[in-house]
């Protein structure tokens, strides 16, 4: 994709780690390497389903800043339309 055709937010952020949070009870944490009109693509990624898992998302991500991330996946797409919000990994508070 041409990065050009980017929201300069969004463009900001590719070749990151971000977090993603979704509406549904999903997190991603992963390197953002582009996005289109419907995806945003990262790799070496975890994409956490919180029905799975005791933690709340809060803890989850805050764990992941301080040990790593849990990588599942080499490549996932994820639908924008799905997409609360789009955190730079190291802004995540770690208090």
């Amino acid at each position: 994709m041409d990065h050009s055709e980017l929201s300069p937010l969004i463009r900001a952020f590719v070749g990151k780690v971000v977090v993603i949070d979704f509406v549904s009870p999903y997190v991603c944490l992963g390197t953002l390497v582009g996005c289109d009109a419907q995806f945003l693509e990262l790799h070496d990624a975890d994409l956490h389903d919180f029905r799975d898992s005791q933690a709340s998302r809060e803890v989850y991500v805050y764990d992941s800043v301080r040990v790593g991330i849990r990588r599942n996946r080499a490549r996932v797409l994820v639908r924008r339309d799905e997409i609360v919000a789009v955190t730079l990994f190291q802004d995540v508070a770690t208090f």
